[in-house]
């Protein structure tokens, strides 16, 4: 019990002084340690770090679930370490709505058929948002929760205790100081003419006093100064190692596009293939006779990798001498052929295309009276049509 007592005794002493200090540092009474212009950009840096990562984190939330309520229920089963019930998302839900709806209203009638097919749809758009938020929350929310409720805590701490190792070695300086001028004062000799004999012994057992005092104070300086240039080692290294949680952030983030860019081409196929059932193709304005809106150009390769293609409208009545045109019997120009990189994959309508895979290399020109919006092209001794948008002309 007593050593407890005087541990709580010392304890609150150290913490008394290192108020003290601090706040006669903010008041700019007492000189403080400052860290090198290195250590400051790392620490600054680490901050930012921390401040940016908390925000694209609750920002990527809301994008995965835009629910405050939901992500509220999501978070407190977490903090209780108890599993995450499977929610069912908005496609899925409107799936089920019209699937329903084309129960009860007929589903033999154009209506009800209707109602079934973009239902379908809607539920494998539906399942595709699913894949893509649990893929974001294991490849790239966890990671950012990770480093937060880790590494920066154990920054913090170390931070912290640094903090407090330098109040310690400022303490010491200032009580060394102090120690310094009184044992000078002392040291003063007295005049034996003016002051008494007794004066003058009790200013030499001061004078001694203070000499023990003085080397006292500067041993406890120097073990201050060893235990904050050790901390300060120790709090340099984490920090350094924010470089390497830049690098893993990185490679985060690029898996989140992956998942990002592979959910919204499964959506654009799903939708396609849902406009070509329902008879109805991009572009193409069932009931009006307003022309189509032309498709996005793919002259810049930037434009056409950055945007998702527009399906050609379906091509009209073929002019004069084109109807009869046989693909197999026409040879490709002694100039005008150029190189092309597909896009994305496009499954041919006819015969007369030619089905297209990403990534894949073909030799692409045009003929006279031609489709602005396709072009003839060959791979192997395979040839067809091939829509303009899915493509990017190399030199």
């Amino acid at each position: 019990m007593d050593f407890n007592m005087k541990k709580l005794a010392s304890d609150a002493g150290i913490f008394f002084t290192r108020a003290v200090q601090f706040t006669e540092e903010k008041f700019g009474q007492a000189e403080k340690t400052e860290l090198d212009a290195n250590f400051e950009n790392l620490l600054a840096r680490a901050d930012s770090t921390k401040n940016w990562t908390e925000k694209i984190l609750r920002q990527t939330e809301v994008l995965l679930q835009p629910n405050p309520s939901a992500r509220v229920e999501e978070f407190l089963y977490e903090k209780l370490d108890r599993k995450v019930p499977s929610r069912v998302t908005n496609g899925e839900l409107l799936a089920q709505y019209m699937a329903e709806a084309a129960s009860e209203l007929g589903p033999t009638t154009p209506y009800g058929k209707t109602l079934i097919k973009v239902s379908e749809a809607e539920k494998r758009l539906g399942a595709a948002e699913r894949d893509f938020i649990h893929a974001a929350s294991i490849n790239f929310l966890t990671p950012l929760r990770n480093f937060l409720e880790g590494d920066w805590k154990t920054i913090s701490k170390e931070r912290r205790l640094l903090q407090n190792r330098r109040l310690d070695l400022d303490v010491c300086k200032a009580r060394l100081k102090k120690a310094k001028a009184a044992e000078a004062k002392a040291a003063t000799v007295p005049d034996f003419q003016e002051t008494r004999p007794r004066n003058y012994i009790l200013s030499a057992s001061a004078s001694a006093l203070w000499n023990d005092e003085v080397d006292k104070s500067e041993q406890e300086l120097r073990v201050a100064q060893t235990e904050f240039d050790r901390q300060a080692e120790v709090t340099r290294l984490l920090l350094e190692g924010i470089s390497s949680t830049h690098v893993n952030h990185l490679r985060c983030l690029q898996e989140f596009v992956e998942s990002q860019t592979t959910y919204y081409a499964q959506c654009y196929r799903h939708m396609l293939d849902l406009q070509k059932q329902l008879g109805r193709f991009p572009g193409t304005f069932v009931g009006t006779t307003e022309p189509a809106s032309p498709p996005l150009s793919s002259t810049s390769p930037t434009t056409a990798a950055a945007t998702m293609p527009m399906e050609p409208s379906v091509a009209g009545p073929a002019p004069p001498g084109e109807a009869a045109l046989c693909l197999e019997e026409v040879a490709p120009p002694a100039s005008g052929t150029r190189k092309a990189r597909v896009l994305y994959d496009y499954e041919a309508a006819d015969s007369s295309e030619l089905a297209l895979l990403a990534d894949e290399l073909i030799t692409v020109y045009s003929l006279p009276g031609m489709d602005p919006d396709w072009l003839i092209g060959e791979r192997g001794n395979k040839k067809g049509k091939v829509p303009v948008t899915y493509l990017e002309l190399l030199s």
